[in-house]
């Protein structure tokens, strides 16, 4: 039953993960934003994410048969749609990767430095930095410009976030809800984003800011 659950939960993810990405292409297609092409890219890298853990799962249920997803499969899957958060944070021209305020620093390390660290909790750290951070930036927008469809914008990031922040922490308790629960609020942040995304064509217009 879980692994029925995690097969449909991350095919629902590879679908709206590309259909976003569609719609941003569409965009770019018709405006020639530069924001919109480096959207596609995210989203598409994070539709390809979601298919590669989904692959995984089916190949499990269908040929492998050990009861558990091959582990570098999940995290090659983790890693690519780590790559979209990267070009989400990059359509707010991010300068620098790592922050430099003190109290910032206090609240991300932690999540490095827990022992038995894996390259997948390294990945989950990386994602959720990247998507606290355009979250932050898109209600600052938001704080400026007063538009709507930021809102819906700062709030896809943030069920993303929180969906890392809940995937990350079931690896930590393996066998929790916390793992089906974590993709779930990932696909509600996707949809989220479909909202502004999908009303293109968008000129000149900056992801977090003015969509």
């Amino acid at each position: 039953m879980e692994f029925v659950l995690e097969i449909i939960l991350n095919l629902i993810g590879f679908v709206v993960g590309l259909a976003i990405g569609i719609f941003a292409h569409v965009g770019f297609k018709s405006t020639g934003s530069p924001t919109l092409f480096r959207l596609t890219i995210a989203f598409l890298s994070i539709s390809i994410g979601f298919g590669v853990v989904w692959i995984g799962y089916m190949a499990e249920s269908l040929i492998i048969h050990e009861g558990k997803i091959v582990p570098w499969v999940q995290t090659l899957g983790i890693g690519i749609t780590t790559v979209g958060y990267f070009f989400i944070a990059f359509s707010h021209s991010i300068k620098s990767f790592f922050p430099k305020s003190r109290y910032f620093k206090s609240i991300i390390v932690p999540l490095f430095v827990i022992p038995g660290n894996s390259i997948e909790h390294i990945i989950r750290s990386i994602s959720f930095i990247l998507l606290i951070y355009g979250t932050i930036e898109t209600i600052m927008s938001y704080m400026e410009n007063r538009k709507g469809s930021t809102i819906f914008v700062a709030s896809g990031l943030g069920l993303l976030a929180l969906g890392e922040f809940l995937g990350w922490y079931s690896v930590v308790f393996p066998g929790s809800l916390l793992y089906f629960i974590s993709i779930s609020t990932k696909i509600v942040g996707l949809g989220a984003l479909a909202v502004p995304i999908s009303k293109v064509p968008l000129m000149g217009m900056k992801f977090g800011g003015s969509l």
